[in-house]
């Protein structure tokens, strides 16, 4: 081969092999080009994921910062509320707020968010906490407080509020008390939600079980019981008087009315009571109608009321039970303001006490005119009846007075109704004693006139409770002190109806000790010279009971005392008894904590 030809192959060759060099970078680079465009598109795709999200961020807490506003704000004036501001004025500033913080955190952007992991819980309790207030602040209480008398019975507006709201409270309730239970709830969170699920656990009941009461579901009859405290006993008083009480769709009316003449006493009525009962109490629990609240425990005795009603009054179907005492009436009065009497009395929170369980024994006397003292009762009664029914009163006062009355004993309510059962169940309103000692390990001291006089209208007591541990048991303490403050002319100087009708100015009463559930009696002791122990060890109402008999005389003070042991775990202690004329807060000494 030429030179030339040797020349042009090798040239060829290069030729061929740059073609194929050129081929291969285009392909690459055709490669390259899709891969970056890809890369691009992805991390524009992850950009806008970024800012979306920090936009919902971004949204989520400025609404969460409203709604954080309005809670605070509306928090401060229910701070106002509770400290005695008006409440009309306030639930009004309450309202914009609250409904601003409910609005915010119902957007839709935050409910998807609800779906995180963690913050979502978190911003389902600030919502739930948010549309509870707004709930109760605009929807419950503005209608009511701005319920007007001369559109109709407050009552029945009232009820209309109740009904209409009942289902969406109950619905509130059940969801924020679910996510109460949530561990991811964060501490300011935590408390918000803590302190609203607390409010809607007491509203929901309530507003759930008004129509009910009021009639809303058919017509209902309740026994009212009026005790009379200047005759103490355990649940108050002597049953003085009773009224039947007719409601039907809110409204409310008065119908028949008993007293102690309108039964027949000494024959029993035919109700099952516990054997223990009878021991303590004897007979008369259920043969005297006046000695039916001796026992401390409200379904017994409204059971047994509601026996002498149906038997000697009127055979009429009684939904509940329900018992006042003066002291729940003078609290009662600050809401309606004082009421003139047919007698050409004032009665009032300042004389109410007075008037109904001392003065109207001096003016007349029972013994001879008992009809007149059952008439003054019966028009008393029936002036606070029309008050109250027509709904001429001030709804902050009168919840504040139903709410201490029903927290003194003073007020007590029973009923067969599952819903109102369920309602009441662990509250001093319905007249049972705690069954255990988990949050609190009540003792109830009781004092029982046993003489037939209205003298506890001037007699003092007081109580000790002493808590000592050791490594394997708990010892109660307990000490009761009955006392007459007033000088022997001065007894011989009251109406013969408030000195003991068997004893002139002696005066005889049994005092019940009731120890902790799972406890035994350890030790009795007595202090002054006519003191017996009657019994001490018999189980009553789940409990250990010491009873014991105290004859006093005018400037005469007697104690008695008794100790109750067991091993377990005991709450704080607290003690249960008489709602008295003259009070006085139990003293407890707690070694042990």
């Amino acid at each position: 081969m030429t030179p030339t030809s040797r020349r042009a192959a090798r040239e060829a060759a290069q030729k061929q092999q740059a073609d194929r060099d050129a081929a291969v970078r285009d392909t690459h680079a055709g490669e390259k080009k899709p891969r970056r465009r890809g890369a691009r598109i992805a991390w524009l795709i992850v950009a806008i994921v970024v800012i979306v999200l920090l936009g919902l961020a971004c949204w989520v807490a400025f609404k969460a910062l409203a709604v954080k506003n309005g809670l605070e704000e509306s928090q401060q004036l229910i701070g106002e509320l509770q400290n005695g501001a008006d409440p009309k004025e306030t639930v009004q500033k309450i309202s914009e707020p609250a409904r601003s913080a409910a609005a915010a955190a119902s957007d839709p952007v935050w409910a998807a968010v609800e779906w995180v992991p963690v913050a979502g819980e978190n911003l389902r309790g600030v919502r739930l906490a948010a549309q509870s207030v707004d709930v109760l602040i605009n929807d419950i209480a503005m209608p009511v407080l701005s319920a007007d008398a001369a559109s109709g019975s407050l009552i029945t507006q009232i009820l209309d509020v109740a009904k209409g709201q009942a289902p969406r409270i109950g619905q509130l309730a059940d969801e924020i008390a679910e996510v109460q239970k949530s561990t991811a709830l964060v501490g300011p969170v935590r408390s918000g939600v803590d302190q609203v699920a607390e409010v809607m656990d007491g509203v929901a009941p309530a507003v759930d079980l008004l129509p009910t009461l009021l009639g809303a579901d058919g017509p209902r009859n309740y026994l009212l019981v009026f005790q009379n405290n200047a005759e103490s006993l355990a649940l108050g008083g002597s049953a003085a008087s009773q009224t039947l009480i007719h409601v039907d769709n809110g409204a409310i009316t008065m119908g028949a009315q008993g007293s102690s003449l309108s039964y027949q006493n000494g024959v029993a009525v035919d109700v099952p009571v516990d054997q223990s009962a009878i021991d303590l109490y004897s007979s008369f629990l259920v043969d005297h109608v006046n000695t039916s609240m001796s026992r401390p425990d409200f379904p017994t005795a409204a059971k047994i009321m509601r026996a002498w009603w149906q038997r000697d009054i009127g055979a009429d179907q009684i939904d509940g039970v329900i018992s006042i005492d003066p002291l729940a009436l003078s609290r009662i009065l600050v809401a309606t303001g004082p009421i003139e009497l047919v007698t050409g009395d004032t009665l009032s929170s300042e004389n109410a006490v007075s008037l109904l369980l001392n003065e109207v024994y001096k003016r007349w006397d029972s013994y001879k005119y008992p009809e007149l003292v059952d008439g003054f009762f019966a028009a008393a009664a029936g002036a606070v009846f029309d008050r109250v029914a027509s709904g001429q009163f001030d709804l902050k006062n009168m919840a504040t007075a139903l709410t201490e009355s029903a927290a003194q004993g003073s007020i007590l309510v029973w009923s067969e109704d599952p819903k109102v059962e369920e309602a009441i169940r662990g509250e001093r309103v319905s007249g049972v004693l705690p069954t255990e000692n988990d949050e609190e390990t009540t003792l109830g001291v009781y004092f029982n006139n046993s003489n037939g006089s209205k003298i506890d209208y001037y007699t003092r007591t007081a109580i000790t409770v002493a808590e000592t541990c050791e490594a394997d048991s708990t010892t109660f303490s307990v000490n009761a002190a009955l006392a007459l403050p007033i000088t022997q002319e001065e007894a011989d100087a009251l109406p013969r109806y408030i000195q003991s009708m068997t004893f002139g100015t002696t005066f005889r009463d049994w005092i019940y000790i009731y120890g902790p559930p799972g406890t035994t009696v350890s030790n009795v002791e007595v202090n002054g010279e006519r003191i017996d122990i009657l019994s001490h060890g018999i189980d009553d109402l789940g409990r250990p009971t010491a009873r014991f008999e105290a004859w006093f005389t005018p400037g005469q003070r007697v104690d008695v005392t008794a100790a109750f042991t067991g091993s377990g775990n005991f709450g704080p202690v607290a003690v249960q008894t008489n709602p008295m004329i003259n009070s006085v807060e139990p003293g407890i000494t707690d070694s042990c904590n």
